[in-house]
């Protein structure tokens, strides 16, 4: 098999895709419309902060355990527990719009706080897993296919879903809206249902769970490449993210209310799209760690760019290049990661990976929402840029085997 669809002629893989499509939908669409909910309720910036902190904290608590469990349980059956708690916790949201659910929001917005919690245990555990799992579809020397792939069906949703929920907010109500996402999430489980089980890989020879999450913690402390491109990605969604600031854009500064902010949502996963389509027929072969470090620097530049814009269209297009230069550092340190970590410690690697990017997410939620509310949004936003531009620097500086990295085959 090769060409740039390769991977998707394997049956098992498509209907991963297909399933994680869902299940990304679904998330895109409950971020989007949690956010306005509580924006609407509140109007206090830091509310929408402790969105992404409500969330990271149990995923970040429940990591490393959870990246063990992958390795050592049929990844198959942790994806389905994980998908199964995500279901009920749409169902709550869902809940709460009702009449007989209306008396929850009596107590303002901690009921969704809760529920974020409870989603951010299972994502904790779901995250490694999937990771772990996507590997045992396809055969080594698709790895690299199958991540850019992988990226483009994940910008696909990321785009469709804070689209379709601005849409379903904005003109047909927050009830619609959760209704769809889930029945996204009951979709999802059904795929994963219908994917036949996967042998787990010998399990490594340390004893006892302490070893093991050991082991994990220093494969990837001891290797500068992965550690360095991890840092790299963590201190740029850390300080560079505005995306829990976007309601805020969307209503005050660019005036284009919840169906705007469905577009602000889109707009980076529209430019993430694009160029993971383009590295799908253009793999990066050479000067990988340049390539690296340029494009995180270009993510840095986009968001002190839209955090001065005031035009919808010019903070669109910024936000565009922003999700551009952002594929090409998911692209190459998952193909990374696939690559030289061994087949036994994935799920223990890949939770590292989640504490350090995918919780990023929500702390970098925080981190925003936080500084908007000492500094004011658009000095939060630029300052922000102004970080990520000095973590590339000292990245370039100190992690020399990064820099220098030409291609990993």
């Amino acid at each position: 098999m090769n060409g740039p669809y390769a991977s998707l002629q394997i049956k098992d893989f498509r209907v991963f895709i297909i399933a994680r499509l869902c299940i990304t939908l679904a998330i895109q669409i409950q971020g989007t419309v949690v956010g306005w909910q509580v924006y609407e309720l509140t109007k206090d910036p830091l509310s929408l902060g402790l969105i992404g902190l409500a969330e990271a904290i149990p995923a970040i608590s429940v990591s490393l355990y959870a990246g063990h469990i992958a390795d050592i349980i049929e990844r198959k059956k942790i994806i389905l527990l994980t998908i199964l708690v995500l279901f009920f916790c749409s169902a709550a949201l869902l809940f709460f719009t009702l009449e007989p659910g209306k008396f929850a929001l009596a107590y303002g917005v901690l009921p969704i706080y809760m529920v974020i919690f409870m989603s951010g245990v299972a994502r904790g555990f779901l995250s490694p897993a999937t990771f772990s799992f996507m590997p045992q579809l396809v055969p080594r020397n698709l790895y690299g296919n199958a991540v850019s792939l992988n990226s483009t069906f994940w910008e696909v949703a990321a785009i469709g879903g804070p689209m379709l929920a601005g849409f379903l907010y904005g003109f047909l109500g927050v009830t619609i809206a959760y209704l769809a996402d889930v029945l996204l999430v009951a979709a999802s489980l059904g795929f994963y249902l219908s994917i036949p089980k996967k042998p787990l890989p010998p399990v490594s020879a340390e004893q006892g769970i302490v070893e093991k999450i050991k082991a994990g913690l220093r494969f990837v402390f001891n290797n500068q490449i992965v550690l360095s491109a991890i840092s790299l990605d963590l201190f740029a969604v850390l300080f560079g993210g505005a995306v829990a600031l976007l309601p805020i854009f969307a209503g005050e500064i660019l005036k284009v209310g919840p169906e705007g902010l469905g577009f602000l949502r889109a707009a980076p996963a529209i430019g993430a799209l694009l160029m993971a389509f383009f590295i799908t027929h253009n793999p990066i072969r050479k000067n990988m760690g340049k390539i690296l470090l340029w494009c995180v620097a270009g993510f840095g530049l986009s968001m002190i760019g839209f955090g001065l814009s005031t035009n919808f269209w010019l903070s669109m297009g910024l936000l565009i290049m922003s999700g551009m230069f952002d594929s090409v550092s998911v692209i190459v340190r998952s193909t990374l990661i696939h690559t030289l970590t061994p087949e036994n410690m994935k799920g223990r690697v890949s939770a590292v990976n989640s504490i350090f990017i995918g919780s990023s997410n929500e702390i970098g939620a925080f981190e925003s929402g936080f500084a908007a509310k000492l500094m004011g949004v658009v000095t939060s936003v630029v300052f922000g840029g102004m970080m990520t531009l000095g973590v590339v620097g000292i990245t370039a500086v100190k992690a020399d085997k990064l820099r220098k990295l030409h291609n990993v085959d």
